[in-house]
């Protein structure tokens, strides 16, 4: 497994399959062939599906300009390596092809011809028990086991993301009004927060928590900046359980820091062995996985032990398996955002059942992650992040059939 550095990023929304990955590789080809009179790019699989909808067309633009860029879309057609890919090319004034390059956006920002993919491994283990095993016998928590591999500025680093992430929540209880792309759906964030605040003490704590899952997932939909948790589209999962807890419990920035190195062994874990992405796995890969490192994140603040931080995690992803991705015309709102909101309580509860228990259990962390991808390979293609099954098939045949009136108001 390599550094937690590839897993959390700190970048731009919706999606980081189709916004951060496709910038990287944009770059990356704009300083091979600089002087291009135009570039053609041509996106497939669910990077053609979804691209309009996660704005991969806008931000590819923004890279390439001033010059010109001619997209095509080929939804029905993948590349080989991955369902998330596409083909650059960089043409002369006579429009004759100087350059070309192929890319796939594997999941978390993350392409799948990045060096550290080929690198020597970060982390020598592969399992979950490994790690566990490994931490019991030398008396080590999980976030040791990150000290002991990770470079000498990690927690410095990982100072840097938790400001991220606390900075999308604030953004995020700050804003309101109807996020972009033509649903219609309007903020929640803020409301949730202030209506929280009349209520009981049960309630009040409940709404905080949604209230900052929700500012998250709003300020991804907008296109801000946010923190893959292991994806944009889960980006609000792990940063509400963190803020929330940690204010609840009195906890202090290194301990929130060990518990974000906690959460990164489980996601580097389901990364490396299966995948974080809604178009090979589904959203169990996305925000099933969130769920499992939040689930382990909250555990660890709690005081718990590396084999009941396991259990957390297991429970987590165990319950989200054979959640489909099929995001309502292709954005990142529903069902996306009260996914993140439910996952940020439902990883909260694990965390709880798993202090109350000794860690001991019949199915493992690494079977989970194992079963995970399995299904999710095995998951019919509409409901891998195209948009054409599930609930947005659902709601587009609703909204065709439905009076003009009712229908939303907005941009196609």
């Amino acid at each position: 497994m390599q550094s937690l550095r590839h897993l959390y990023r700190i970048g731009r929304g919706p999606s980081s399959s189709h916004t951060i990955g496709p910038q990287r590789a944009a770059e990356r080809f704009r300083r091979r062939f600089p002087d291009a009179a135009a570039y053609r790019v041509a996106l497939y699989g669910a990077l053609a599906a979804t691209g309009r909808g996660h704005l991969t067309d806008r931000v590819l633009r923004e890279i390439f300009a001033p010059q010109p860029v001619t997209f095509t879309w080929h939804a029905d057609e993948e590349l080989p390596e991955h369902p998330v890919g596409m083909r650059l090319a960089a043409v002369d004034e006579a429009d004759k092809t100087i350059g070309e390059s192929e890319a796939y956006s594997i999941g978390g920002g993350a392409l799948l011809d990045d060096p550290e993919l080929s690198a020597e491994p970060t982390y020598p283990d592969r399992t979950m028990k490994d790690i566990v095993d490994h931490c019991e016998q030398h008396g080590r928590n999980l976030w040791e086991y990150v000290e002991k591999h990770e470079e000498a500025d990690v927690w410095p680093w990982l100072d840097e993301i938790w400001e991220a992430m606390v900075r999308s929540i604030e953004r995020g209880l700050r804003a309101e009004g109807v996020l972009p792309g033509g649903l219609g759906v309007p903020r929640k964030a803020a409301t949730i927060l202030r209506r929280g605040k009349l209520m009981n003490h049960d309630l009040r704590r409940s709404a905080e928590l949604a209230a900052y899952a929700y500012a998250v997932s709003e300020e991804n939909a907008n296109a801000q900046i946010v923190v893959t948790a292991p994806t944009c589209g889960a980006c609000g999962v792990v940063p509400a359980v963190l803020k929330h807890l940690s204010a609840l419990h009195q906890c202090d920035r290194r301990a929130v820091h060990h518990a974000l190195a906690t959460a990164g062994i489980l996601g580097n874990l389901i990364k490396h062995n299966a995948s974080i992405s809604g178009a090979e796995v589904g959203c169990q890969g996305e925000v099933g996985a969130a769920c499992a490192m939040a689930a382990g994140a909250a555990t660890q603040l709690l005081g718990g032990s590396p084999s009941q931080i396991e259990y957390a995690a297991e429970m987590a992803l165990e319950h989200h398996l054979g959640l489909t991705c099929d995001p309502v015309g292709g954005l990142v709102q529903i069902p996306c955002i009260e996914r993140n909101v439910y996952a940020a309580s439902r990883a909260i509860s694990c965390a709880h059942l798993a202090m109350l228990s000794d860690g001991r259990h019949r199915i493992p962390f690494d079977a989970a992650v194992s079963v995970m991808d399995e299904v999710g390979r095995a998951m019919p293609r509409v409901y891998r992040e195209t948009s054409i099954g599930g609930l947005a098939k659902i709601y587009r045949m609703t909204i065709e059939h439905a009076p003009i009136h009712e229908q939303p108001a907005g941009d196609e």
